[in-house]
């Protein structure tokens, strides 16, 4: 017997093409597979919404400015769309990137310790970008902190170049 997802979910998620631009093959793997990890399990619930879900999200950037387009499964009906500042998530976006640089050229050659050591700061940078998503995002939408930490690896997608 196989059991219904809950409906308060995110049932498909689309990066904006104009946003991220073209990438390498790698980049673009990384962007499905954070994709992938997203749809297989989230809480995703607009604030206000008197339907239910679940929910396409449509993210991209303009203006500087992150945008979110909710919309219902069923026949996209649009939800919201909701358009926020990234100043806040600006410096854990670039320290996460550092550190991830210094995680890659680490698996080339450092000693395992190192290599758990830099991962561990990564993975704090991490949860810190995804707390403080989570924070931005709390009067706008519900989210549990496992999504919030899979959005932020999206939102830094947005920012991969390849």
């Amino acid at each position: 017997m196989s059991q219904t997802p809950p409906p308060n979910r995110l049932c498909a998620v689309t990066l904006d093409d104009a946003s991220i631009g073209r990438s390498g093959a790698d980049v673009e793997h990384e962007r499905a597979i954070a994709i992938y990890d997203l749809l297989e399990d989230n809480r995703f619930t607009p604030v206000g919404d008197p339907g239910e879900g679940p929910y396409t999200l449509h993210i991209g950037l303009m203006d500087n400015r992150l945008v979110l387009d909710i919309r219902r499964e069923k026949g996209s009906e649009p939800v919201v769309q909701h358009h926020l500042s990234l100043s806040p998530l600006r410096k854990v976006v670039k320290d996460y990137f550092l550190i991830c640089e210094s995680y890659y050229a680490a698996i080339r050659t450092a000693s395992p310790t190192q290599i758990e050591a830099i991962d561990m700061g990564r993975r704090g940078l991490h949860n810190e970008g995804s707390t403080l998503l989570q924070e931005r995002l709390k009067d706008k939408v519900e989210v549990d902190f496992d999504t919030a930490r899979r959005l932020f690896t999206l939102i830094c997608a947005l920012h991969w170049k390849g």
